[in-house]
């Protein structure tokens, strides 16, 4: 769904802890987490904005998680989770 998004040039998904690694290799101009985060903690801040990029956050909304939504997905569906 994300990368038919018109904005959206990739989705990555990953294994590790967290995005630090393939940040430094993309090098996005933007990244952006939900708004449950502060600007200061984000992981790979430092460097989109050493290479002029921004790094911003979207509202976050109580309970609409996509953990969430694939958990009630697995549930509704009685599927193996990942």
């Amino acid at each position: 769904m994300l990368s038919s998004l018109r904005a959206v040039d990739f989705v990555v998904v990953f294994d590790e802890p967290d995005p630090y690694n393939i940040i430094a290799a993309l090098k996005p101009d933007i990244l952006v987490k939900g708004g449950d985060w502060h600007i200061k903690d984000i992981v790979g801040r430092d460097i989109v904005e050493s290479c002029g990029g921004k790094v911003c956050t979207i509202p976050f909304i109580e309970g609409a998680s996509s953990s969430r939504i694939i958990e009630d997905i697995i549930n509704k569906y009685k599927l193996n989770p990942p």
